[in-house]
């Protein structure tokens, strides 16, 4: 595990592991890297340098021998951090089929116990497209030719992108990572996507899709770091409209991919909520002191700079950056969890009134403090 990676620590489950379960996860996760660590020693050949010696991240974009936009590298994808949770955070509640709808909620009440990919160690599928895996899963190696673009992950999934003019198959036998093609609109990477099993989700939430799905990614390269990609995910069978995200892509440079595997993890103990948990029922009264909005105290993993929490009968939402409708899991009166950092600890003064909220997660404790209504 690179330095500052976390693993799935933004799941309420590490909060029953005790100290020393946490501690061996994380080392045997970082002793898995290890033996790989030469990789990281080495300069990535072709990069434009600064005059220190740093990657030219702005320098201009470079091209093939053909002249057409060259992709190739390694990238990190940086969603909304609300869609990492929420793919249809952009939606209103009607454009999302009851169905669909009712499914994300059951598997949120549930802590997402039943993750295919990151509890039961199943191919990503269009997380893998959309960049909403986990950060062990991130990163993304595009070798780039005139008739095939390869795209390679470190958990060993992988995508081919045909660029010979063939059209998408007709689907007799869905795939994790689907079928792709592509083709170029001037300087722009265009890739259809289809023929995704249905047994994946779209989100840590647990969004389903069908096997109607298809994606659409618009890539344009618009200097030598930094790919600006705009995605469109398209399932009637599940949602009324398309969703429509965007998932820029960020070089990684003087680096390489490590494998990581699944299955060689420390095993989840994911249990969703206990009974107990179940039965709890938080007064109205209470929940309307929680409404309000929210600033995070110093740094965290996803960036996050406002909370706001706002009630829809008797559902606590947050919105993170002004982004995501997710719903809060009620673990006791005091403790919420929007699986994101963790859970979410309410601490209220001698009048019963709010202050802050303590987020406690694998990535540690992170403090978010309640503005005052006068300056709401």
């Amino acid at each position: 595990m690179r330095k500052g990676m976390a693993y799935a620590g933004s799941d309420p489950y590490y909060r029953r592991m005790s100290p020393r379960t946490i501690a061996v996860a994380i080392a045997a996760l970082a002793f898995s890297v290890t033996a790989h660590a030469q990789w990281l020693t080495d300069r990535t050949p072709g990069i434009p340098r600064l005059a220190d010696g740093q990657p030219n991240l702005t320098a201009p974009a470079p091209r093939t021998a053909d002249g057409k936009p060259d992709f190739s590298g390694i990238w990190l994808a940086s969603p909304h951090p609300a869609y990492v949770l929420n793919i249809a955070a952009d939606l209103d509640a009607a454009d999302v089929q009851p169905w669909a709808a009712a499914l994300f909620v059951a598997r949120m009440n549930d802590f997402g116990k039943d993750d295919p990919a990151s509890i039961g160690c199943q191919p990503w599928g269009p997380r893998h497209v959309l960049g909403t895996t986990l950060r062990e899963a991130g990163r993304t190696k595009i070798v780039q030719t005139s008739g095939l673009i390869v795209v390679l992950y470190e958990d060993l999934a992988y995508r081919q992108i045909f660029m010979d003019g063939r059209k998408l198959p007709k689907i007799a036998s869905a795939a994790f990572e689907g079928y792709s093609v592509g083709r170029w609109e001037g300087d722009e990477l265009v890739i259809d996507s289809a023929g995704f099993k249905d047994t994946s989700w779209l989100d840590f939430g647990g969004h389903p899709h069908s096997e109607s799905l298809q994606i659409t990614e618009r890539l344009r390269r618009v200097d030598f770091g930094h790919i600006e990609r705009r995605i469109t995910l398209t399932d009637p069978k599940a949602f009324n409209k398309p969703i429509a995200i965007a998932s820029d892509l960020a070089l990684v440079p003087d680096t390489e991919l490590l494998e990581y595997i699944c299955a060689e993890s420390p095993p989840a103990m994911l249990v969703g909520r206990t009974e107990a948990e179940k039965k709890v029922r938080i007064p109205p009264e209470t929940l309307a002191k929680y409404v309000g909005v929210y600033d995070f105290e110093g740094s965290n993993p996803f960036k996050f700079s406002t909370l706001t929490l706002s009630l829809d009968g008797s559902q606590l939402f947050a919105d993170f950056n002004d982004k995501g409708h997710v719903p809060m899991v009620v673990m006791s009166e005091k403790l919420l969890s929007p699986r994101l950092l963790g859970s979410y600890e309410f601490f209220t003064d001698e009048h019963g009134e709010v202050t802050h909220i303590m987020a406690h997660g694998i990535e540690g404790s992170f403090k978010i403090t309640k503005r005052r209504a006068a300056a709401q």
